[in-house]
């Protein structure tokens, strides 16, 4: 089949690496400047640091608009609305969802203090400054705070009058470490379900090869290579989290996102869970009363990108629980050629079908034009 119809892409990206080197000095509160995000030189390389502790490169990160696009990038091409827009034409991609520097990696900050003022400078210049540009093709979805339920209820409120679609929490969080199925964090579950935005966990913590030495994104070795074929598949302990406490049980209305999940692990995750409940649930008081694989159909979407089985294995999760990504502007994303990697992955399944996951469930997710 060929794919004619406009791209949604539901997880896109916008790195520490791409954003503008001032947007933390520009944006804290002056007496935290000093101690939050700034860029500093090391042997003629940029570099982030924030409360003692190295954040990433700044700037000339190979992203896929380096190395495959005609038009000049210094780095910082991902982050200005202008460029991003032109690069999403060149692709036939209406709207992007896009996740900001703490996807993958979190703000591992210690100061609770400064970790929440730099989740909320990040929150305010993403909506002002790059979703503002194009409120209908460009969400840069708001980050939350994790040292707290009452903390991220208050940044929750405050994204959504800002006009944000949607948030990520960090499901891996280990600054400080955060058990999101713990009673207490209910109450936030609630005021998500309240605020009607979707709800993010994304990829990137939650692997034991991915904290050992070495395994970072600019060295070699066989680390990351192993880091990056088992994190998709942490996933799974976040959902059973959000399933068994009964998180989406209590609160129907509420929707979760598995970022960069793939789809899989899903169909056999999803009959464990219910083989799970079945032993485990059923007939003992306090347990959810809902099947896991009800409460994944009712509640929660799955990203992907390029998946060689994707004909075959998303009838068996549901074409309405999974959503295609470009995943611009990292080095594996399909850009500027989606259309053709949608058509080789999965354009055998029928056309409404692939709409539906190239494009409507994301517009009808995160209430896009």
């Amino acid at each position: 089949m060929s794919v004619t119809h406009r791209l949604y892409s539901c997880d896109d990206h916008l790195d520490i690496y791409n954003v503008p080197r001032d947007l933390w000095t520009r944006r804290l509160p002056q007496r935290l400047r000093e101690a939050g995000p700034r860029v500093v030189e090391r042997d003629g390389t940029s570099w982030w640091v924030a409360d003692g502790r190295t954040l990433g490169i700044s700037g000339n990160f190979p992203g896929v608009a380096t190395e495959r696009g005609s038009e000049p990038d210094d780095g910082f091409r991902a982050s200005r609305p202008r460029e991003r827009l032109a690069d999403m034409d060149a692709d036939g991609i209406h709207a992007s969802i896009v996740y900001g520097p703490g996807a993958l990696t979190g703000f591992p900050i210690p100061d609770p203090e400064l970790r929440l003022a730099v989740i909320r400078a990040w929150n305010e210049w993403s909506a002002e400054e790059f979703n503002a540009y194009a409120p209908e093709r460009l969400s840069a979805l708001a980050a939350l705070p994790t040292t707290s339920p009452a903390d991220a209820i208050a940044e929750l409120e405050r994204v959504a009058r800002l006009g944000h679609r949607g948030a990520l929490l960090n499901a891996h969080d280990v600054v400080p470490f955060t058990d999101l199925g713990e009673p207490a964090w209910d109450r936030f579950w609630a005021a998500a379900e309240e605020a009607g935005l979707p709800i993010s966990f994304h990829i990137g913590g939650g692997s034991v090869i991915g904290l050992a030495e070495g395994a970072t994104w600019e060295r070699d070795g066989w680390r990351i290579a192993a880091y990056g074929a088992v994190i998709p598949i942490q996933l799974d302990e976040p959902l059973c989290m959000m399933v068994f406490s009964g998180a989406l049980e209590r609160h129907p209305r509420l929707r979760l996102v598995l970022a960069e999940a793939g789809v899989g692990w899903l169909p056999y995750f999803l009959h464990r869970m219910d083989h799970t409940f079945e032993l485990h649930c059923r007939r003992r008081e306090g347990q959810i009363r809902t099947r896991p694989s009800e409460l994944f159909r009712r509640q929660v979407f799955a990203t992907f990108e390029e998946e060689p089985l994707a004909a075959q294995l998303i009838p068996l999760v549901g074409a309405e629980r999974v959503m295609w990504a470009c995943d611009y502007p990292h080095p594996d994303s399909t850009w500027p050629h989606s259309r053709k990697a949608i058509e080789e992955s999965f354009g055998m399944l029928d056309p409404a079908t692939v709409q539906r996951i190239t494009a409507e469930n994301c517009r009808e997710l995160y209430k896009l034009a």
